[in-house]
């Protein structure tokens, strides 16, 4: 404490001790009996200034080549104000002071200006060439750099009364630029090593699925009601009878579906058949007829006649498949390490929910 406190004088004394070398005296401290002998003391000190200043007026040979300051008391304050740290901070305060102003002018944009780039233009250009299949008239241009015009002062009024704030829609946008920007662009092509091992760990991605063939015979519901299930029944036993050579392609009731599959893999008939019907496929074996089979839009009678069994599938058959479901992986893992570093800036606060049952928590910081 005793030490602070004549720290905080000695800086007071410096202080003070420049301003008054800076600062004229003041016409009250100058002794004199009257204002007239006043005015000639301060016009002393004056002179005795200019003389100190002046230059070549302090200066002058010496019989020895040495240089001698004619006033020495001035001379010596001159270099005492020199060496005080004090003004060795204001100047240096200034100066930074100055340069800010500068670079702050130097970098600032006009507020009220907009520039539309020779760049800008053309990318509406081909964004309408793109859309049309024709490049835009000279009047079509102008019309595009009129509305850019106005996006552009509307999207600026409105940031400054800070309409971006709280929007989902904003805030969705901003964050998924930031994802991109997180991507890893540069990431490097995988090799085959490690397209193998991502095949490994994820066959079932690229697990080639089962392909059927077959024929069908559609039974309409609401044609035949009550007599549906009877119906399929006769038609089955007919067409697996000892000997039959039965025509498919007469039975049944009109449908807009094939009657014949060929080779169908197991996504494109349930895309036609459904769900319910896929599975049902999958239990029948090659050879009879079978069913009834319900599908989204009736009943079927169903004739597997091949079916090829699900295989894992080599990389030179889903090489591009496998890359580039390696690199998705990588941009995620990317974008997932970036937010849990930018993450560790933040303390997470979730209060407690009005919808969801009471837990006996006031509320609690964790990082999600």
């Amino acid at each position: 404490g005793v030490f602070a406190k004549r720290r905080r004088v000695s800086t007071a004394r410096r202080f003070k001790y420049l301003i008054s070398c800076l600062a004229p005296p003041p016409r009250d401290l100058i002794a004199g009996p009257n204002r007239e002998t006043n005015r000639e003391s301060e016009a002393g000190i004056r002179r005795s200034r200019l003389q100190t200043f002046r230059p070549g007026a302090g200066l002058r040979n010496s019989t020895d080549g040495h240089l001698q300051v004619a006033n020495p008391v001035h001379a010596g304050m001159i270099k005492r104000l020199l060496r005080e740290p004090l003004l060795h901070f204001l100047l240096l305060g200034a100066v930074l002071f100055a340069a800010h102003g500068l670079l702050s002018r130097s970098g600032a944009s006009e507020p009220g200006s907009i520039v539309v780039t020779q760049g800008q233009i053309e990318s509406m250009a081909r964004l309408f060439a793109r859309a049309r299949q024709r490049p835009p008239s000279n009047a079509e241009l102008e019309e595009l750099v009129r509305g850019h015009i106005r996006e552009e002062v509307f999207y600026r009024e409105g940031l400054s009364l800070g309409l971006d704030r709280d929007d989902p829609i904003i805030r969705r946008r901003v964050a998924q630029k930031l994802e991109f920007v997180t991507e890893a662009p540069d990431a490097v092509e995988p090799d085959d090593a490690q397209m193998q091992a991502y095949l490994d760990s994820h066959g079932e991605l690229f697990a080639v699925e089962p392909r059927y063939s077959f024929r069908h015979i559609y039974l309409d519901p609401r044609r035949r009601q009550a007599t549906l299930v009877i119906d399929a029944e006769r038609i089955l036993g007919e067409l697996n009878g000892p000997g039959s050579s039965i025509d498919a392609a007469g039975l049944g009731d009109p449908s807009t579906l094939p009657l014949d599959f060929y080779s169908a893999s197991a996504s494109e008939i349930k895309n036609s058949l459904g769900n319910e019907f896929a599975k049902a496929l999958a239990r029948l074996a090659p050879g009879p007829w079978s069913g009834p089979v319900s599908s989204g839009s009736g009943m079927h009678l169903v004739q597997v006649r091949q079916r090829t069994e699900p295989r894992a599938p080599d990389l030179a058959d889903v090489r591009e498949a496998v890359k580039r479901e390696w690199l998705l992986t990588r941009r995620a893992e990317a974008v997932e390490k970036s937010y849990r570093n930018l993450l560790q800036r933040y303390t997470v606060t979730v209060e407690p929910s009005r919808l969801a049952r009471s837990t006996g928590d006031s509320g609690s910081k964790r990082q999600p």
